[in-house]
């Protein structure tokens, strides 16, 4: 019996030196506290991921957030012909529309137009002279071309592409071949008359024929928000002035290419 109550209070003993209960739930709580702010940390990193702007989303003119470098986006359109634009012609009544392509500006931007065009320019003058009368033939001709963003005029509005203007005199005697004649004088002496009638007017002609590539910028400010229709057209007019001659003046456009692009012009 006495040997049993000291094996019980042994075993108390060695009951009160264990783990306290107490301790035991304070350490689950804490273990329970760092876990979620480990959590709640986790998650504030994942939200500052998602501020990050999507560079391979589809460009709508705005990004969720501003982009920290880089350029401006801009948008790109172009118009190209191998073929002859205008065939020769000595001139067209009006403005011709050779080329036109569709641009969409994303925002308020400038709109940057090259437009380039191969320019045919045939100009022939003959003069017919005789008895030393001066004889003039004139030709001119002008390409000019104009840039219309929904059919507004783009800075700096009428261009010419291509000039010229071809003037030919002269003054000449006349080729008198079979025309001449000797009569003899009273006083014996010979003389050789020239027959005005008969002599038949000298002739210089001179032709020019050329073809050149031409280009030139058009800008047009603040163009709005949307799509718009770019145009290029072209003008071409001839004028010809003779006395006894004879002048010609004709012009073609070839191939052509136009180009344009929105930018963020420097203010």
């Amino acid at each position: 019996m006495e040997s049993h109550v000291k094996a019980t209070q042994n075993m108390s003993r060695t009951l009160s030196l264990g783990v306290d209960p107490g301790r035991v739930l304070s350490g689950v709580a804490m273990l329970a506290v760092a876990l979620a702010v480990t959590l709640a940390l986790g998650s504030c990193g994942k939200s500052t991921q998602t501020l990050t702007p999507d560079r391979n989303a589809a460009d709508t003119g705005k990004l969720g957030v501003e982009p920290t470098g880089g350029q401006p986006s801009a948008k790109f359109a172009f118009s190209t012909s191998e073929l002859d634009l205008i065939h020769s012609t000595s001139g067209t009544s009006g403005w011709v529309t050779i080329l036109s392509s569709k641009i969409k500006m994303p925002a308020a931007k400038e709109l940057f137009v090259s437009a380039s065009l191969e320019a045919g320019l045939f100009t022939q003058t003959l003069v017919r002279s005789r008895n030393n009368k001066k004889d003039t033939s004139t030709a001119s001709v002008a390409i000019q071309v104009q840039a219309l963003i929904d059919n507004t005029l783009v800075p700096p509005g009428v261009v010419t592409y291509a000039a010229r203007t071809q003037t030919l005199s002269a003054t000449l005697e006349g080729a008198i071949g079979g025309c001449l004649s000797t009569v003899t004088n009273a006083d014996g002496t010979t003389s050789i008359i020239v027959d005005q009638n008969c002599v038949t007017p000298e002739e210089i002609e001179l032709i020019l024929s050329t073809l050149n590539a031409a280009s030139f910028n058009f800008v047009a400010s603040n163009v709005p928000v949307g799509t718009h229709v770019l145009s290029l057209q072209a003008r071409i007019s001839s004028s010809t002035s003779v006395d006894t001659g004879t002048a010609s003046a004709t012009v073609l456009v070839g191939k052509g290419t136009m180009i344009a692009q929105t930018v963020r012009a420097t203010r």
